[in-house]
């Protein structure tokens, strides 16, 4: 079995679904921006304001070619998707879910969220407006797109449980 890889957009709920699937599944879990965090001594907000998003993008891109677990939950950061290549490495190294979440849920989760710097330095509208231009990009690198709206975190957890177990030879 290969990676699992959640991506969609930030305040979604890919780590929160992350670390339950691994429970319920028994694989490792890794957040890729703690694993960077942890790689660089810094924090996410350090990262953008010392090197800025460029450099940022270019460590997610990094992590996800050097990587070395295959039995595992990746929960992505919400702009992975973005980079077309990051989009390939996921698709071909491991099965990929597409955390659908409205904006209206995301931004009740985000909106006061200091950890985010792209959050603190938006407006909501102009976050909206990221949330549709990155959508395409989640959708074109999931394998399954996973609808959340009226989902508890459970009947997400066993869904994408069952997914694995249905496609595990497939990927």
């Amino acid at each position: 079995m290969k990676k699992v890889y959640l991506v969609g957009f930030m305040g979604c709920g890919k780590t929160a679904i992350g670390k339950r699937v691994s429970n319920f599944k028994k694989m490792p879990f890794y957040d890729m921006d703690i694993e960077i965090s942890k790689q660089t001594g810094m924090t996410i907000p350090q990262i953008f304001e010392t090197y800025g998003e460029a450099e940022f993008r270019k460590m997610e891109t990094d992590f996800l070619r050097e990587f070395p677990d295959d039995f595992c939950i990746v929960a992505t950061g919400g702009g992975v998707a973005i980079n077309e290549e990051n989009r390939r490495l996921m698709r071909e190294s491991g099965l990929v879910f597409f955390l659908d979440a409205t904006f209206h849920d995301i931004w009740r989760r985000i909106a006061t969220d200091k950890n985010r710097p792209i959050v603190q330095r938006s407006t909501r509208q102009e976050m909206e407006q990221l949330y549709y231009d990155r959508r395409p990009h989640y959708l074109e690198a999931a394998h399954i797109r996973v609808e959340t709206r009226g989902r508890s975190l459970g009947e997400i957890t066993k869904y994408i449980s069952y997914q694995i177990d249905r496609l595990k030879g497939d990927f």
